[in-house]
């Protein structure tokens, strides 16, 4: 009886031991988010949040669940913030999730990883996003997708698509990907996404995210090599794949919402589907239109030149 109840205490032991693995939490203004994501992860070995200049409560909130708290100032260029982090501080440990503040682990995410991280033959795991917006789960509207988000440190790190950036494209990166070097696996448990704080926040940060990709476009082809287009590829290579097709379309940003709302079954995700599903299409709209901006101003360089 005793040994059994040693071993049923050491069971509990282990199980409530602290995961080697260093937490990136990119911030800037999420005292409402920020809660509940660090309280999702109290189990993680350190948690780090990097601060763009909050003028909210987010560093006092991510000290009191005892994160180490770094602020980052960002002058435009590369890197951006999580590879900086990567590339500048001195993680303790051998496993590093990214996270955002809009994200948290379940308990049963946080059990696989602590199995994953056992496996010496693989280098990075891909975690699905279940996201929430306006207080619904989307199970449609093609807004769940995997990111490799969870690696060994020195193996993985973001693909950069642009140099030459400024401030006004978010001093986060948006749609580069990390790419490991070593094989790769998805876990089965999702991460959940609680999507939109407000509307006219969630307007604001893809306002920022529409700068950078219109000058994405500028440049080609060019910033792709790493995770080229593909439709047979990963799920990020036929998302890339697949917008490229559609973007040079006339009336893309209809066709772009037609496809998340009709053949991802966006109507079956009720009134905040078929928000999310136009936003998706605007996004589309205002890329374009902003390339078009940006098209004209350089055509008047020229000419002044």
């Amino acid at each position: 009886m005793q040994r059994l109840d040693e071993a049923v205490h050491r069971t509990h032991e282990s199980q409530s031991a602290l995961l080697p693995v260093s937490v990136i939490v990119p911030v800037r203004n999420e005292s409402r988010n920020l809660p509940r994501c660090l309280g999702s992860l109290c189990k993680m070995g350190e948690v780090y949040v990097v601060d763009s200049n909050s003028t909210d409560s987010t560093v006092e909130i991510a000290r009191s669940h005892g994160a180490k708290v770094v602020q980052f100032h960002y002058q435009g260029g590369w890197p951006k913030k999580r590879q900086w982090v990567m590339d500048t501080l001195p993680l303790a440990y051998d496993w590093v999730l990214l996270i955002d503040a809009d994200e948290s682990l379940t308990p049963e995410l946080e059990a696989e990883i602590r199995q994953a991280i056992l496996n010496p033959g693989i280098d990075g795991y891909h975690i699905a996003l279940q996201m929430s917006f306006l207080g619904r789960a989307l199970r449609h509207s093609g807004a769940s997708f995997y990111k490799l988000s969870l690696f060994r440190r020195g193996k993985g790190q973001f693909e950069c698509r642009l140099r030459d950036q400024d401030t006004s494209m978010c001093d986060m990166e948006v749609h580069e990907h990390v790419i490991v070097d070593g094989p790769t696996s998805r876990l089965k448990n999702m991460i959940l996404h609680h999507n939109v704080e407000s509307l006219s926040h969630y307007i604001q940060k893809h306002d920022e995210y529409s700068n950078w990709d219109a000058r994405v476009w500028m440049r080609g082809e060019a910033g792709t090599s790493e995770l080229p287009p593909a439709l047979f590829g990963s799920q990020a290579q036929r998302r890339r794949w697949l917008r490229k097709r559609l973007f040079t379309l006339p009336g893309s940003p209809v066709l772009f919402f037609l496809y998340k709302y009709l053949f991802c079954l966006g109507f079956l995700d009720s009134v905040p589907g078929l928000i999310y599903c136009l936003f998706q299409g605007i996004q589309f709209f205002h890329i374009k239109a902003k390339l078009y901006e940006l098209r004209r101003q350089e055509k008047s360089a020229n000419v002044r030149n």
